[in-house]
């Protein structure tokens, strides 16, 4: 059943009549005198991030694996002097030394790594 020419005006009418442009209401805009933005930037200050730091790594047969307990020894790949890499969700940022604070580890930065290109994890093992 096809629709006559007159049915498809009426119905493009209505939608016509359905979809009247009305003006927007916007609230004044002030400057803050700051870059854009800025006022945003102290929520994210706030925010804690997780810091992972890596002594080494090493691979171990899952039978070895299976006999380890208190009192067993891991050796790693790096030696004494080797710095440690400092982790903020799986980018590599930093390098640092272990040091001991308050009876407690710690790490102390030697160098903040380039942005242009962080070393990833997986990266490291080659």
């Amino acid at each position: 059943m096809a629709k006559t020419e007159e049915q498809t005006q009426q119905e493009q009418n209505q939608v016509n009549q359905q979809a009247e442009a009305q003006n927007a209401q916007f609230a004044e805009v002030r400057d803050t005198g700051g870059p854009p933005g800025e006022e945003n930037l102290d929520i994210l200050l706030d925010i804690n991030m997780p810091v992972a730091v890596n002594l080494g790594k090493t691979e171990v047969p899952f039978r070895r694996l299976l006999q380890l307990g208190p009192g067993s020894v891991l050796q790693l790949d790096k030696t004494i002097g080797q710095p440690a890499e400092l982790y903020v969700q799986d980018i590599n940022f930093a390098t640092g030394d272990v040091v001991v604070l308050d009876g407690c580890f710690a790490v102390r930065i030697k160098e903040i790594l380039s942005s242009d290109q962080p070393e990833q994890p997986d990266e490291q093992q080659q």
